[in-house]
């Protein structure tokens, strides 16, 4: 196992506070701090403890790749530049020889340890030290459970350890069960413990404990239920909990869907927890511009596009406001208004030069212009879609177009992260990232109320029923939800859980939680199904696409054949084999060899 052998220096990471001054970056510490002062005062302690924030990736470097990266080994979401598909998928995994997946999370967790252990020496008072240790033991969870996620039972760092400590350096895995239960024990001594308000807005604070507990409660819950363990009620049960709190204290959401994602500043804006500040010309990433340029590779599937419903809470299978797929235009129509902040409707302009256009005379090419002018600004996602540098796409979808904005896999390129905030600009993007808000609290409380036996139209309401109005979308009535309420739907699971499972895929849909939400479930077999995505004619289209069958119309088929069925082992994911060579008493995971 490897972990760093010292701290040589303290960063402040970049993750700018609402409120503090303007010159915050240039208040960074230069020099470095040896471990008998790191810790002897609040405000060492505090300097020390803000590295932790590097663990929120959020937007930065390839992290917003990565976050597509676990959808497209879903159902939801396919990648473009992958022909052959997903390895995941198509049981191609092989074990890696390294990986920061494993090596990353012990980093931080030792470093969080260091300062766990030198909180009783220093010169503060018994309120000061329990908050730096409930703020030290949420980041030691967060590692902890990403470790948790991917591999199950991993080896449990309760203190700090030197080279000395080889008892624990090379010994043996501890047990899921074991590991689960630190996390929660330390979460909730966490939420007792920590400062009320954090230290000034946007910080760890009781409302951040508390959302990581709805999220990690509802997953170990229910992967202990799907995959036959015992004590999933204790979990689920302090999701909800965490959740309520979390209620009661954030009663509003904000009404722009689009702006949660593409918001210049977060600061203030109804059901945001915690997020991370982005400033132009300071901290800047590319976020954007990946959906704005070649790298735009990360398309929806036609399932994923088929979930969102229609204005009157109908799916697309009964309402009789769906006129049909085999129209690109019409199948927007009338639909929950989060698709078109998803996927950008269909248009087609005539191009005067690269960013002068007008429209073609044909109504239908430009019905959306009217319906995105009414959603957004010119600031996010108005027609005709844009380049980073303001070059005009001639038409949505956009199979033959070079070089930008383009949809490689599937017609329903994903645009969720899309804005113009600095158009001109190649990969200076400046949105400030979510890093933990109501819309999914809000999804864990319904799943885990469903889950406990106590979902009723009252949960439905505070729950699924506020995040659809941002979609213009009728209420949902669990009295009309039965098993022809959707009949694409799995007949093995309770139609009313499969409609609370929809809502979760919509409102979170592209935000990386698709896999592991399939995973705890033990429903990978929904992403072997043949991803399919827009009803085409191949006339239309210079370039040949792939479509289903080889037909000369029909749904395009991106990857050709079927993936193999999922592998029961490849629920959880190898440890990487170097871990092995240094520890011979840390065992693989069951099935990879």
């Amino acid at each position: 196992m490897k972990y760093i052998q010292k701290i040589s220096a303290i960063v402040l990471l970049l993750f700018l506070v609402a409120g503090c001054s303007e010159d915050f970056l240039d208040l960074a510490p230069k020099d470095e701090l040896s471990e008998s002062t790191a810790f002897s005062t609040y405000d060492n302690v505090k300097t020390y403890a803000w590295g932790f924030y590097e663990s929120f990736h959020a937007y930065e470097g390839k992290v917003s790749g990565q976050i597509m990266m676990r959808d497209v080994d879903a159902d939801l979401m396919q990648y473009g530049s992958w022909a052959t598909g997903s390895d995941y998928l198509w049981n191609n995994v092989n074990i890696p020889s390294a990986s920061t997946k494993w090596s990353e999370p012990y980093e931080n967790i030792r470093r969080v340890n260091i300062m766990l252990s030198n909180l009783d020496e220093s010169d503060m008072t018994d309120e000061e030290r329990n908050h730096w240790r409930a703020v030290g033991l949420f980041f030691r969870s967060y590692e902890f459970i990403d470790l948790l996620v991917l591999y199950g039972g991993i080896p449990w760092l309760e203190n700090n350890i030197t080279d000395a400590d080889t008892a624990i350096l090379y010994g043996p895995r501890n047990s899921r069960d074991e590991v689960a239960a630190n996390i929660l024990r330390d979460l909730e001594w966490a939420e007792e413990n920590i400062n009320t308000n954090g230290d000034g807005p946007n910080t760890i604070n009781t409302n951040v404990v508390n959302a990581l507990i709805s999220r990690f409660g509802l997953f170990e819950g229910t992967w202990r239920k799907y995959h036959s363990l015992s004590d999933h009620e204790q979990y689920i049960n302090a999701s909800i909990l965490a959740s309520e709190k979390l209620m009661t204290t954030f009663p509003t959401l904000h009404p722009d869907y689009d702006d949660l994602f593409n918001s210049e500043a977060l600061q203030g804006k109804d059901g945001i927890i915690l997020y991370k500040r982005y400033v132009e010309d300071q901290l800047h990433v590319l976020m954007a511009t990946n959906f704005r340029s070649s790298n735009a590779s990360w398309d929806i599937t036609r399932k994923g596009v088929d979930k969102f419903l229609c204005k009157d809470g109908q799916t697309i299978w009964n309402s009789p406001l769906f006129e049909g797929d085999k129209d690109k235009y019409m199948e927007f129509r009338n639909r929950d208004d989060r698709l078109l902040y998803t996927t950008p409707p269909p248009y087609k302009v005539t191009l005067n030069g690269a960013t002068t256009w007008e429209h073609t005379g044909v109504d239908a090419d430009k019905e959306y212009f009217a319906v995105m002018e009414q959603l957004s600004d010119e600031l996010h996602k108005t027609l005709p879609d844009l380049n980073w540098s303001g070059k005009i796409i001639a038409e949505v979808p956009n199979f033959d177009e070079a070089g930008f904005n383009k949809t490689y896999a599937t017609g329903f390129r994903i645009w969720k992260h899309f804005n113009q905030l600095n158009t001109g600009r190649s990969s200076a993007d400046f949105a400030d990232a979510p890093v933990f808000r109501m819309g999914e609290v809000l999804m864990n409380y319904a799943e885990a109320k469903f889950e406990m036996g106590s979902f009723d139209q009252t949960v439905a309401d505070q729950t699924i029923n506020l995040l659809r109005v941002r979609g213009d979308v009728q209420p949902m009535l669990i009295t009309s939800i039965d098993a022809n309420f959707d009949p694409t739907g799995d007949p093995t699971v309770d139609p009313v859980l499969f409609e609370i499972r929809r809502e979760r895929a919509v409102e979170l849909m592209g935000e990386g939680l698709r896999r592991e939400d399939l995973r705890r479930w033990k429903k990978m077999d929904y992403a072997t199904e043949v991803k399919l995505g827009r009803w085409i004619k191949q006339s239309y289209y210079a370039k040949t696409i792939n479509i289903q069958n080889n037909a000369a119309e029909g749904y395009v088929q991106f990857v050709t054949g079927t993936p193999p069925a999922f592998p029961e082992h490849y629920y959880l994911y190898p440890l990487p084999s170097d871990q092995i060579v240094l520890n011979s008493a840390l065992e693989q995971n069951p099935g990879w060899q």
